[in-house]
């Protein structure tokens, strides 16, 4: 799972309304994960874990870390990554460490600030469904401060390959990375009225337009969307109610 997406987490300001928010629009479970001396949620769908819901801890807003998501990337060796971070002009935030019993984590920023997460677990990871299985995460877009630039920073740390690039015109060049001829995610260049780099993360729902109703009846937002892709799936770009931003992909009707 090295350079691969494995695992990705919601900081909110309100766990109890962004947990009944994404059980309502996305459809997932929700339980206590039973970490000793934390507040964590786990979402899962059809019974296999997906993402995780928590709080910004106090000692992590004392070092800047904002409510958001979040994707944690596979690593061999989190401290020797975490090293190559910033040897590469990237920053790590939060040094290596461990949950007991879980794996070895850091948290990291790349050259122009996008935030990100290394993992390595203890064992196997949950199994993986299907690209489109509703519920999972299909698609992850870095809006990146340099999109070229970033490009060779990912691909020098976790070895992504370049997929095919798009034209946007006046948005420039929408690259898709992946790895082991796998495509993961696209990157490019942000619009200049977003202030800071950031990854976004695409869930995936079987009926898109129905999912973005439930998006606005549950106090969300939809920014962007529905925007046809290839492959015949539409996307919407969305905030929740504590304004943090996600994303959708499916089909329509």
């Amino acid at each position: 799972m090295a350079g691969t997406f494995v695992w990705y987490e919601l900081m909110t300001s309100d766990m109890k309304a962004a947990e009944a928010f994404y059980r309502d629009v996305i459809g997932w479970d929700a339980a206590d994960s039973g970490l000793p001396g934390m507040s964590y949620t786990l979402f899962s769908a059809n019974g296999t874990p997906v993402c995780g819901l928590t709080t910004v801890q106090a000692d992590a807003a004392a070092m800047g870390a904002r409510p958001g998501w979040i994707g944690y990337v596979g690593a061999d060796d989190v401290d020797a990554t975490a090293a190559r971070i910033e040897e590469l002009g990237g920053k790590v935030l939060r040094a290596p460490d461990d949950i007991p019993g879980i794996g070895r984590f850091a948290v990291a920023a790349d050259p122009h600030g996008a935030v990100f997460c290394l993992f390595k677990g203890q064992g196997e990871g949950p199994a993986m469904p299907a690209m489109g299985t509703p519920g999972h995460f299909g698609w992850r877009e870095l809006h990146a401060g340099d999109g070229p630039a970033a490009f060779d920073f990912y691909a020098e740390l976790f070895g992504w390959t370049k997929g095919a690039a798009m034209d946007m015109g006046p948005m420039g060049v929408y690259q898709i990375f992946g790895r082991n001829g796998v495509d993961l995610g696209g990157i490019m260049t942000k619009a200049p009225h977003i202030p800071m780099p950031f990854w976004l993360y695409y869930v995936h729902v079987a009926d898109i337009d129905a999912a973005g109703a439930r998006v606005a009846a549950k106090g969300g937002q939809v920014v962007f969307g529905p925007q046809e892709v290839p492959g015949g799936l539409w996307i919407l770009q969305c905030r929740d109610p504590q304004g943090e931003m996600f994303a959708l992909v499916g089909a329509r009707g």
